[in-house]
This record gives C-alpha cells, sequence and structure tokens, in this order.
C-alpha cells in the first residue's frame, strides 16, 4: 500500500465531543467518539491507528501537549488553521475568526453539490447558516445559539424559570412554564431556520439545503422546507480538505 493509499484520519475537537474518523478508500470505514475532556481514551485509540497516517486535525478548543505529540510523531498530521488551503474561494472577510466547523461543513457540501447554490444548516451546539454560490465561493452566513443553550440560557439569565431538556412537542402554546419554554425555544428554532430558508430561496430559486449536525434528526422532520440530511458533513468535509492538501502538496 502507498502513502497516498493509506487510511486518512480525521479528528474534530468540539465543545462537546471528540470525533476520531478513519477513511478508507473515500469512504468512512469507522467514526470513534470521546467526550471532549477523556483525552487518554483519544490518545490511547490514535496510538492504535497505522504510524505515518494521513491526518487532519480540527478543534475548537485546546488540547493537552501529549495529544499535540501523537499527531507530530505518530502520524503525518495536517493542523487545519486559516491558512489551510480550501478546494473553493473563502470570500469571508475575516477568515481568522471563521469557525473550522462552518467551513468543513461547506467543504462537505459543496463536494457533494457542486454547481449548485448551497445552504448548508449545522445543528450542534450552536445553529450554523452557512452559504455557497453555484460558482464555489464561500460568502458566509450566520450564527445563532442551539437548543440546549436556548434553554440553559432561559435558565440562567432569570430568576424563576427552569432548566428543561429537550423533548418532542406537539403543541403551540404551552399551558404551563415548562410548556412554555419547550414552544418558545422548539418553535422558535424551527420558524427560524423555515424563514432563512424561504429568504434565500427568494433570492437564489433551486437552492438546495444541507442539514447536518447533532440535532439535525430532532429539527428535520419539523420543518416545512425540503432538505437534504447529511450526517457528520463537518467530518466529510475535513476529509475533503485534507485529500486536497495531499494531492495538491500543500503540505508534507
Amino acid at each position: 500500500m502507498t502513502k497516498t493509499d493509506q487510511l486518512k484520519i480525521v479528528v474534530d475537537i468540539g465543545n462537546t465531543l471528540v470525533k476520531a474518523a478513519v477513511f478508507k478508500n473515500s469512504e468512512l470505514f469507522s467514526l470513534k467518539t470521546f467526550k471532549t475532556g477523556n483525552f487518554q481514551q483519544l490518545e490511547k485509540y490514535l496510538l492504535s491507528l497505522e504510524p505515518g497516517s494521513y491526518c487532519i486535525v480540527s478543534n475548537v478548543i485546546d488540547y493537552p501537549s501529549y495529544i499535540k505529540k501523537v499527531f507530530t510523531k505518530h502520524l503525518t498530521t495536517l493542523f487545519f488553521d486559516p491558512n489551510t488551503a480550501l478546494p473553493f474561494k473563502n470570500q469571508y472577510k475575516t477568515p481568522n475568526t471563521l469557525g473550522k466547523d462552518r467551513i468543513a461543513a461547506a467543504v462537505g457540501a459543496w463536494d457533494k453539490f457542486p454547481e449548485n447554490n448551497l445552504l448548508i444548516i449545522d445543528a450542534g451546539t450552536t445553529i450554523t447558516m452557512d452559504f455557497v454560490s453555484v460558482s464555489g465561493e464561500y460568502m458566509g452566513g450566520a450564527i445563532s445559539p442551539g437548543i440546549n443553550m436556548r434553554f440553559k440560557a432561559l435558565n440562567t439569565f432569570t430568576g424563576k424559570l427552569p432548566l428543561i431538556k429537550k423533548k418532542s412537542i406537539k403543541h403551540l402554546t404551552g399551558t404551563t412554564t415548562e410548556e412554555s419554554i419547550i414552544s418558545g425555544v422548539i418553535n422558535g428554532i424551527i420558524a427560524e431556520i423555515d424563514g432563512i430558508i424561504d429568504k434565500y430561496k427568494t433570492i437564489y430559486p433551486g437552492l438546495k439545503v444541507i442539514f447536518g449536525g447533532g440535532d439535525s434528526n430532532f429539527l428535520i422532520k419539523r420543518l416545512k422546507n425540503s432538505i437534504f440530511a447529511f450526517p457528520n458533513i463537518t467530518i466529510k468535509g475535513l476529509y475533503i480538505i485534507l485529500t486536497y492538501n495531499i494531492e495538491n502538496k500543500k503540505f508534507i
């Protein structure tokens, strides 16, 4: 097996979870998840992988130096940052502040649906909406609080509102404080997402909407707009970025 045929590793270190994915022959071969902070298990797993394998690391939080040693000594690693080469043009005015998860999800969607106007929605800790033009240019988007963040904000910044957990609902009008909070958060998010999609569609007829993220399954069935579900969109985008940099000899 040549080096270009080796397994490719994607490590996405998020606020809540660390995901370690292995791609084989361009397909997702395995996906491991660890709670953020449980870096010893991540270290053990990474050391079990084939030495020298290509790897890309994306992180939104800092991680221990002993993990970085695994990346630099055990694997052939690309550390994803604002200077990393991308397969499309980034028109964002402040690339240094652009979330790695946002641009990676946009790359994953663009690779699957090239030559289309795309709206990529990722629902997790936050809800991000990002637009890629038909000409393959990342233009930017929007960021708003995710489901759990909204529940926590209502509890944290008020004196008496309880902390509510996400649950399925059918009601619009809450008849208790708990029902009212759930209605406000869940129905509010649905109205927000559908409303933004409608605005984009008036500007870009034929727009494709791609939905991913940890809360995507919970939200998708409640939306009136037609969307394409894309599980692990960020992971796939990071794989595309790694492959692009390998093929174009942008690192190593």
